[in-house]
Formats: C-alpha cells, structure tokens, sequence
C-alpha cells in the first residue's frame, strides 16, 4: 500500500464522522506519518475528540482517553505500584499512557504538574516511574485537544511542553451543509463514532511510516526551511522564535505531505503549507505587539511572505 492509498483509507473513515474538514484531517495525518504528536485547539463543541478518536480506532492502535480535570494527578497517567496483600509485593499498574494512541481530553485543564508528567513520554518514547524507565508502546501518539487559553478553569501550556507537539491544529465552524449532514446524523439510535472501525494496523503504519523517510529534500528546500526559521529569530516583535526542534518538524512534515500528494520529493508549496501548523506554537509575540492585535499566526505569514522561494527546478 502507498503512502497516498493509506492516507485515502483512513482519511474516509475519519471522514465519516467529521464532515467538511479535510484539510485538518490531512495534517493531522501528516504528523501521524513523521511520528508527531498532534494538538487540537479550539472552542468546546466543534468536534476535537471527535476527530481524536475517529483517527485512533481508523488507523487500529491500542486506544486510550484520559479526561482532564484540575484534580488528576501524575500517577494517575503514567501509574502508581500497588500492595498486593496476597503476594505480599508491590505491583505496577501501569497508567493509560502505555498505549499506541493517547487521546488526553482538554490537557490545559489539568496542573502544570501532571502536563509535565507527558513531557517524558512526547520527546522519548518512555516514562520514569519511580526510578524506573519504562518504554512506550511503537507506534506512540498522543493526540491532546484544548480549549483557548481564556476559557475558565485553564491552566496555559509551557512552552516546552508546546514545542513537544509536532503541530497545532483548530477545527473551526463548520460549514452549514456540513453542520445540516452532523444534525441528520443524529437520527441514529448511537453516537456517529461506533461506526468508525480499524481500516488500518499498526504493522501497515510502522511500514508507512518508514517509506516517508526516503522523500527527496533538495539542499535548496533545506535551505528554504532554515531561511523561514531564521527570520522568526530575527523578527524584533518576537519573544521567542522558533527551535530546531521546529525546522526539524517542518522539515519531516514538507516530506510527509508530498508523500501523501503523490511525490517522492519536497516543493516548495509543501513547506508553506505546513509552516502554519509546525510553526504556530513556536513563537511567541511580544505583549506590547500582542495588546496591539499581533497574533503569531499573522507573523507566520509576514515570513514566508518575506522569505525567498527556490525555483521549483531546483526542488525536484
């Protein structure tokens, strides 16, 4: 199966259940296929676990969801040893974090302290667990969807912990044919998402997942990536410009997104259209630019609109 076949596979079944958006569902395939971890941000009702758990139970991982409240703990995720009064030992019980796919609902609702208990497991794969370290299912996601920062009962993401998420995606409204097709669907004796079943595994995921590694990046495009990133570390209305960490996302997301378009190389139209998701959450603007209506998605566009594209000859 190609990379463009598996993505037509899973991308109709999530589909079914959230109609009229596409191109979300397309990036957040595209971190799927680098390995990355996903945040969903946006206003409550317009579909984030919807879309979380339709692309868990699609692509046939181990799904697990964890609820976040202010009260939850670090244990609570990654586990806690229990006394077993018949064998006299303690035991593991491991936490809902050992999973393919983790789908942690509203994660700016829990403390500081259990958000920093994922950092671990989104940058290495593993957790420490009293001492011990303890390796994560392969593959591992962790899809987290957030309500805005203003909303009530919040507590704001480090940016550490932001820079961790391979890209930052919102749902938005949607469309009124498409909210007309959510309305009729309610019809139905059960929730849309029972419908959505396994249309991949994880072998066939793995396998995808490696071929994306041999997409083609001419020096030009590398170029053009590290053009685009230097700019934000330059840009004066800029607290915080963007990581290697990154350049790196963006780099692996251009080859992602032309393997899911047919190509095994990058243009230059793929790292635009992935500057906006990779980079977002990357940068942050300063307040007195912030109090004057500067947002971090606008100086994403004033940098690619101020950073030269190679020839596409170049490119291929």
């Amino acid at each position: 199966m190609t990379v463009t076949e598996w993505a037509e596979t899973v991308g109709t079944s999530v589909r079914s259940t959230l109609f009229g958006k596409d191109d979300v569902i397309e990036k957040v395939l595209v971190a799927l296929l680098c390995r990355g971890h996903v945040l969903i941000e946006d206003v409550p009702g317009v579909g984030k676990t919807v879309l979380g758990r339709a692309i868990a139970v699609s692509i046939g991982g181990e799904l697990r969801q964890l609820q976040c409240t202010p009260d939850l703990l670090p244990a609570d995720v990654l586990g806690v040893s229990v006394y077993n009064a018949q064998t006299q030992e303690f035991e593991f019980r491991q936490g809902p974090v050992m999973t393919n796919v983790l789908l942690v609902d509203e994660i700016n609702r829990a403390t500081p302290r259990t958000q920093s208990a994922l950092l671990e497991a989104m940058a290495e794969g593993q957790v420490s667990v009293e001492g011990q370290s303890k390796p994560l299912p392969n593959p591992f996601l962790l899809i987290a969807t957030e309500s805005p920062g203003e909303a009530e009962g919040t507590f704001p993401l480090p940016e550490v912990q932001k820079d961790r998420f391979f890209l930052t995606v919102s749902i938005g409204y949607p469309a009124r044919e498409a909210e007309r097709a959510v309305m009729e669907m309610q019809r139905q004796p059960t929730h849309p998402l029972r419908s959505v079943a396994a249309v991949s595994d994880v072998d066939a995921l793995l396998q995808i997942q490696q071929s994306v590694l041999d997409v083609h990046v001419d020096d030009s495009i590398s170029g053009y990536i590290l053009s685009i990133v230097n700019a934000t570390r330059r840009e004066v209305r800029l607290v915080l410009g963007v990581s290697p960490r990154g350049s790196l996302a963006l780099y692996k997301a251009a080859q992602a997104l032309a393997a899911l378009r047919g190509r095994d190389y990058v243009v230059p139209e793929d790292v635009q259209e992935m500057a906006m998701p990779v980079l977002l959450k990357r940068m942050i603007v300063k307040s007195e630019h912030q109090a004057k209506g500067l947002t971090e998605s606008a100086l994403v566009s004033e940098v690619l609109d101020s950073v030269a594209v190679p020839p596409l000859k170049d490119a291929v």
